[in-house]
């Protein structure tokens, strides 16, 4: 029972790293407008990881034109997920970055950490 079971899960997408909160990332997805498909890119802060096996997640928060926050939560394990780019890692105290949603400016900065050995 346990092998059918084994055999539903999807694969892991190699081409998404371990992310934590206050990364700074670039997404490439798969959109599919009509018959055509193109990569869109998304970049921004990751502000919620949910590890739930299958229905694992995170949520990326950008600011985009005229100062209007924009979400988008993407599946782990999507296969709409070309990659992911981690630019930056930041120092951040909590799991969840909700209170970006209500900062603007240089109020919603995050301070940067170096990893030197990635």
């Amino acid at each position: 029972m346990t092998d059918i079971i084994k055999s539903l899960v999807p694969e892991a997408n190699p081409n998404i790293p371990r992310l934590r909160s206050g990364d700074t990332v670039r997404v490439h997805a798969r959109i599919v407008e009509g018959n055509r498909e193109r990569i869109q890119v998304f970049q921004g802060i990751v502000i919620r990881n949910i590890n739930r096996g299958v229905s694992s997640s995170f949520t990326v928060r950008r600011i985009a034109s005229n100062g209007i926050g924009v979400e988008r939560t993407f599946l782990r394990l999507s296969p709409r997920i070309e990659k992911v780019e981690v630019l930056r890692h930041s120092k951040v105290r909590r799991a969840r970055l909700y209170f970006l949603r209500t900062t603007r400016g240089k109020a919603a900065r995050l301070r940067e950490v170096r990893m030197e050995n990635q």
